[in-house]
């Protein structure tokens, strides 16, 4: 037959009682004694949680360190051990979700596979603009041409008409009917930039 404790008016057995008010106070023996009395409870219901030993230890120790930051708030209402137990289940839940968030995922599928020669068996995945990457670069030539807008036009005609078409710099020389020699016909200290 299980012993039954009288609880008191505020629903905690009188050693609870106690060792409530002493960890209120601030005694660190009654924090050590909460702890090697709900330890092995809590450890119970973290593992449940998390199926993995070193996480619901963590757990656990961040249940003990909440609930000893938050002693003072803790009326008595239910017993302590309920508690620290819906504590715990908080931290473990807690941990569980930052856990799924950032599940690992292999990258073996993205790496390219090479045959016996180390040659490449599959072929490379063809580039294709994202919506991002054509946005931003829609926002680069606007912001050359509001750059560029206070310039003398030699100096930013053949440019400006290269970036804003999205042609290189070959087409756009051979366009203005200039070759190779187009670089010594712009004006000193202004790099090339293709």
């Amino acid at each position: 037959m299980v012993e039954t404790v009288p609880l008191g008016p505020s629903g905690t057995s009188p050693d609870e009682a106690a060792l409530l008010a002493r960890m209120q106070a601030g005694d660190g023996d009654a924090f050590e004694a909460c702890v090697r009395a709900y330890a092995g409870r809590l450890l119970i219901v973290a593992r449940r949680i998390l199926r993995n030993d070193e996480d619901a230890d963590d757990a656990v120790q961040d249940a003990f360190l909440s609930a000893f930051k938050g002693i003072s708030q803790f009326k008595g209402q239910s017993q302590l051990g309920t508690w620290l137990h819906r504590i715990t289940v908080n931290a473990a839940l807690g941990r569980l979700r930052s856990r799924q968030r950032r599940l690992e995922q292999s990258i073996e599928g993205l790496l390219p596979h090479f045959g016996e020669g180390e040659h490449q068996i599959d072929p490379p995945v063809p580039w294709r603009a994202t919506p991002e990457i054509s946005v931003l670069s829609q926002e680069t030539r606007a912001l050359h041409r509001r750059a560029t807008g206070n310039l003398p036009y030699r100096f930013t005609a053949p440019r400006h008409r290269r970036i804003s078409n999205g042609r290189g710099c070959q087409d756009t020389r051979h366009q203005h009917g200039r070759g190779q020699d187009a670089a010594a016909s712009r004006p000193p200290g202004l790099a090339h930039t293709a």
